[in-house]
């Protein structure tokens, strides 16, 4: 019964240390990419507690690494109007449904929003049970500014048309009204509800300028303008007829393609009423004159 000595059994576990070297390596590599990506990164675990907060994410917000982790991501740094929409994404993604590119606000250090577009993903344990999210996003702050300056202007512009005391309308590329202010109704008794999506030509215009008035317009869709053109409408009423003098001016999209005509006018009724009665006058003059007996 006395000890004589000590047997061995081994096992050759060079592979699997060479395994987990690799793993190790791999995981320094895509720990070091997510502190070094041009792209904010963020990570929470299963409770919503952040556990990733990239260098990307500490320049656009100002908060440190050591100063989120473990905070509440939606608690502590989601604006209050988003907290709910951002808390349902990143409760799919705990529950594996992903999202792509929702808008992720966020506060700064400095009490600013940061606008991010994010993509959310589930992380998984080596069992596949998901342990929290990762979302890389794009800062686009600036983006969102320039959109809410270009809504603020193109508000502006429709209530400059709305309001404007000259008669302004507008035709898509079929021809058909799109734009139709304030004085326009004024001067031809035709609501805008009436008028829009009718073909201005066919509808409004008097027979004997139909012709005329479509090579306009079908020129200045096909980019070449025209100023100081005559353009008479039919009155809602009395069929009368208004003389509008108008610059027909072509509208393109952001991409620079036509996409139809806005023209700005002058009601120049009463000087064509007066153009006739002086023409008129003038003619009775010179006729009384030819046939003058002395």
């Amino acid at each position: 019964g006395n000890a004589v000595g000590v047997i061995g059994v081994g096992q050759d576990i060079t592979l699997r240390k060479q395994v987990e070297e690799e793993r190790t390596r791999v995981a320094q590599e895509l720990q070091n990419f997510i502190f070094t990506a041009n792209a904010p990164i963020f990570g929470i675990d299963a409770k919503g507690l952040v556990n990733e907060w990239n260098n990307k994410a500490v320049e656009i917000t100002g908060f440190t690494r050591d100063e989120v982790m473990g905070q509440d991501l939606v608690k502590v740094y989601i604006t209050e109007e988003y907290r709910s929409s951002v808390k349902e994404v990143l409760d799919d993604a705990l529950n594996g449904t992903e999202a792509a590119n929702f808008e992720f606000p966020l506060f700064t250090k400095d009490e600013k929003r940061v606008e991010v577009l994010l993509n959310a993903t589930t992380r998984r344990d080596a069992t596949g049970r998901a342990v929290g999210v990762i979302g890389v996003g794009q800062d686009i702050t600036d983006r969102k500014q320039i959109e809410v300056e270009m809504t603020r202007v193109a508000k502006e512009l429709q209530n400059f048309i709305d309001t404007a005391n000259a008669p302004i309308f507008g035709i898509d590329a079929m021809g058909l009204v799109n734009e139709w202010n304030n004085k326009a109704v004024e001067i031809t008794g035709f609501t805008r509800n009436e008028v829009m999506g009718q073909n201005l030509v066919e509808v409004y215009i008097t027979e004997e300028y139909r012709v005329s008035v479509r090579e306009v317009l079908d020129n200045a869709l096909r980019g070449r303008e025209a100023a100081n053109f005559e353009f008479p409408l039919f009155t809602k009423y009395s069929k009368d007829r208004v003389d509008v003098l108008l610059n027909a001016t072509t509208r393109r999209d952001v991409s620079g393609k036509v996409v139809g005509v806005i023209g700005v006018g002058q009601d120049i009724t009463a000087r064509k009423q007066m153009e006739e009665e002086m023409t008129r006058v003038a003619k009775e003059l010179q006729n009384f004159i030819d046939t003058a007996n002395a």
